[in-house]
């Protein structure tokens, strides 16, 4: 959240992608083409976890894009660019899903970077060398990767993305979700025990103890 009372220009002061998307509202030339390079691979990455499928998560960041392309007028900074975005990009992923649930969808190929770089099940793995062997457990652990993020509910995995790869903090997550911090933190938690459950011997999500939950992280 800002400040009361700060404005536009204070905040592009300090967030740089606002003064971008100011400059965007304006129709400064070359503005929204690097607004989109800036965040084309991230909210992909965001994309692929959401909705498993590559060709999807792409069509999806770019109905983000043209979304922020025509709500540029109205454009007023009210927090971190990427909040703003990243909640556009929340409301459509989980929009998208519910719209296709009885419609056959293309798995992710894990095991292919595509155009944008790294899955973000890939960014997971540490690389420890280029031989066919360290190649071969990338890959392996890259699809149990992706397996346990299937096993969460829509809102524990755009938790987790926006935590894990988007560094986000529990405020940050919780404005882009519509939910509470306390809400975010339980969400996280449950996440975590079913990622560190289905990934145990693979890989260790992080070195916090998890807190005892029980309650509302998952009510619809």
């Amino acid at each position: 959240m800002t400040a009361t009372g700060e404005t536009s220009a204070q905040m592009a002061l300090r967030d740089p992608d606002v003064a971008l998307m100011l400059r965007v509202r304006a129709d400064k030339p070359g503005s929204f083409e690097e607004l989109v390079e800036r965040y084309q691979h991230r909210l992909v990455a965001i994309m692929c976890h959401i909705l498993g499928s590559s060709d999807e998560a792409e069509d999806l960041a770019q109905e983000v894009f043209l979304r922020v392309y025509r709500a540029r007028k109205k454009y007023r900074p009210r927090s971190k660019f990427s909040t703003w975005l990243f909640t556009i990009a929340n409301n459509l992923a989980l929009n998208h899903r519910r719209a296709r649930q009885r419609k056959p969808v293309v798995p992710l190929n894990v095991r292919e970077s595509g155009p944008m770089g790294p899955r973000p099940q890939e960014q997971m793995v540490q690389d420890d060398g280029s031989g066919p062997m360290q190649r071969i457990q990338r890959e392996e652990l890259a699809e149990r990767i992706q397996a346990a993020m299937e096993t969460l509910n829509d809102r524990q995995k755009m938790a987790v993305v926006l935590n894990k790869f988007q560094d986000m903090n529990y405020a940050e997550i919780a404005e882009v979700m519509g939910l509470t911090t306390k809400a975010v933190k339980s969400l996280l938690s449950r996440a975590r025990a079913n990622l560190r459950i289905a990934l145990m011997g693979y890989v260790f999500m992080d070195g916090e103890p998890l807190p005892e939950t029980s309650e509302e992280d998952d009510e619809e």
